[in-house]
């Protein structure tokens, strides 16, 4: 007798094997329709999957992630499959899910345009169509090469000596009279995946090396149903209108240059806007009882070392000699930190030490991974380290939370929250891997805010909390983190003197909050479409003449503003009124002021305000007034 528990707690006996599948149907043919994969006993696995013991059982659709890969690498084995029948010369490479869609790297002679690519998606239509059974099977290694050999495939053959070599399964999927080389889980037929759509081709070099050949990646989404294949599409849409890089040009916020690739260029209004998010953080952080430092941008090889950076992150790091010392760039604020820390004695009674560092830091990227702000060389990382005892962790973990919390509530951002644990590649004991990673589960539980576990992920020194907060269109980005770290006070011999009078080592908190400035700028670009909040906007106000004559007023008008504290600028083109309103539109500009000669007359201003049109007239001390409260509101519109 086979006993499953079900997800919902509900148990089912079974005389002999059955698979996942027929579980499935017995629920009912709605959610076997549904089923692209399963979840047993905490694995992911195909609705094939045969059950011979008792286990725990969860059927996964699309709305879960793993349901949603399951679909979208089935996906991907269709474009696979059509390639190949319409350009047989073509190499396989990979072809894995990715957020929102899949991609496939093939190495062809054919070049993937925009009309071979439409070619292509109406011979996957064809293969839906044709619902085609996908079968699992598995190979010894000797036979698997042999057969992809055979069929030319030199990526896949690559592939299996590598799984070979690792001790793992050689197995495939087959649809018809496409074979491939994967680990699954895949959907039981082709026509289960309804919508589709090619989005575009790029490069890609075999296995992300540059030093190995370019092959053509083809990027793709799929969708159980058409409507949500177009709801997608036109939330991509106006993504596009929405890109940091564009509005960043049209804005005048920031540029790249040729001569700095992957370090950003800050224009005036770029900087405005940066200060006055810099200036926000600094208000917070001193009401919260931080104190503000600044270390040096270049430290020697041994704090390095020391901190485990030269060892684990090398590869990422800017290096260079000085009087015959290898130096480098800092990646990270860190160890600069530990040294002020440990410039002089500090006693229990001292702590915490809520330490914040606004520092730039350099790394390494490689060009292909450089993307406007998002992905840069340089950058400004709203850093702090907090210095406390064992018995201060979880207050201070919390209270952290809750300034995250406040800073992302202002924004008008959701988030979710992420616990990464161990990776491989770290330092330290189990115990106090085990110790830290208690530490922030506790704090996370006494806070009642849900998170996943993301196994591994943590950083080298310490596990870590990460915050993924969710724009305007439903993206989400991985901003805000706090990592608890054991090994850096024991590796820099941090110390404080305790009530017992002996000599103790301090708990460490890494904690950023936007992450990256510049980054989370980009964001915030695409998230308000440009049009900042009053508060944050590099220009408040615009003052409109209607002709010459009222220029005069307008100057006079903009220097009362100005005196007031208020970003306002003069547009005394010699253009029609209707044109500039237009230009501050396109400008994002949060007030328009018009200036004529009945305003000029009355000692009023006519004011119009974006996205909400005309306000009527106002004297310049009532409009002051209203938008200083709106500024210290810090509203959205």
């Amino acid at each position: 007798m086979i006993e499953i528990t079900l997800k919902s707690g509900d148990v089912k006996s079974y005389a002999e094997a059955v698979t996942a599948a027929d579980v499935a149907k017995e629920l009912g043919m709605g959610l076997y329709k549904a089923a692209c994969a399963a979840r047993i006993d905490g694995e992911v696995c195909d609705l094939r999957t045969v059950i011979r013991e008792n286990c725990t059982l969860e059927i996964l659709t699309f709305d879960d992630e793993d349901g949603r890969r399951t679909f979208r690498h089935t996906a991907s084995h269709i474009l696979a499959q059509a390639v190949k029948r319409l350009y047989p010369e073509a190499k396989l490479a990979i072809g894995p899910a990715i957020d929102n869609g899949f991609y496939y790297d093939f190495d062809s002679e054919t070049v993937f345009t925009p009309e071979v690519l439409e070619k292509i998606e109406a011979e996957m239509k064809k293969i839906v169509k044709e619902d085609l059974p996908i079968e699992r099977f598995e190979l010894p290694p000797e036979e698997a090469t042999a057969m992809m050999a055979q069929k030319g495939e030199s990526y896949k053959v690559e592939l299996i000596a590598e799984h070979a070599g690792n001790g793992e399964p050689i197995s495939f999927y087959r649809q018809g009279e496409f074979t491939e080389l994967c680990a699954g889980p895949h959907l039981m037929k082709t026509g289960a995946v309804k919508a589709f759509k090619l989005t575009s081709c790029t490069g890609a070099y075999w296995r992300g090396d540059e030093k190995n050949k370019m092959l053509q990646r083809i990027y793709a989404t799929a969708f159980p149903k058409a409507a949500a294949l177009e709801e997608y599409l036109a939330m991509v849409e106006e993504a596009k209108k929405r890109d940091h890089r564009k509005l960043g040009r049209e804005l005048k916020l920031f540029t790249m240059m040729d001569e700095g690739p992957g370090f950003p260029f800050f224009l005036p209004k770029g900087m405005i806007l940066k200060n006055t998010l810099i200036d926000y953080w600094r208000s917070i952080h001193t009401r919260e009882g931080y104190v503000e430092i600044s270390t040096p941008m270049m430290l020697n090889r041994q704090l390095w070392e020391t901190s485990g950076h030269w060892a684990h992150y090398k590869e990422n790091m800017y290096t260079t000699v000085i009087d015959d010392t290898d130096f480098a760039i800092k990646p990270m604020n860190c160890p600069g930190g530990m040294l002020v820390y440990k410039s002089e004695i500090h006693s229990y009674r001292d702590l915490p030490i809520r330490m914040g560092e606004l520092g730039l830091v350099h790394r390494h990227e490689k060009s292909g991974a450089l993307h406007g702000l998002m992905r840069v060389r340089c950058f400004t990382q709203d850093d702090a380290h907090i210095f406390m005892t064992p018995e201060q962790i979880t207050d201070e973990i919390k209270g952290v939370v809750r300034l995250i919390d406040e800073v992302y509530t202002l924004f008008g951002f959701k988030y979710h929250v992420e616990l990464s644990t161990r990776p491989e590649d770290s330092m330290g004991s189990d115990e106090d891997w085990e110790m830290a990673t208690e530490g922030l589960q506790k704090a996370l539980e006494e806070l009642e805010l849900p998170y996943v576990v993301n196994e591994g992920d943590g950083a080298f020194y310490g596990p870590k909390i990460d915050f993924h907060l969710e724009d305007s269109l439903g993206r989400t980005w991985q901003c805000g983190t706090i990592q608890l770290d054991f090994q850096l006070p024991q590796r820099f011999e941090a110390e404080y003197v305790g009530a017992d009078g002996e000599k103790h080592r301090p708990i460490m908190i890494h904690r950023v909050v936007f992450g990256s400035i510049e980054r989370f700028i980009g964001i915030l670009i695409e998230h308000f479409a440009g049009a900042f909040p009053l508060w944050l906007s590099p220009v408040q106000a615009i003052i409109l003449p209607i002709a010459d004559r009222h220029h005069e007023k307008a100057n006079a008008v903009k220097e009362a503003l100005l005196a007031r504290g208020i970003r306002v600028e003069v547009d005394n083109r010699s253009e029609k009124i209707g044109y500039k309103i237009r230009e501050a539109q396109l400008q994002k500009i949060p007030y328009m002021l018009v200036l004529g000669d009945k305003e000029v007359e009355d000692g009023t201003l006519s004011v119009r305000r974006r996205g909400q049109g005309d306000l009527g007239s106002m004297s310049v001390d009532a409009l002051c007034d209203k938008l200083l409260a709106e500024i210290a509101q810090k509203a959205r519109d």
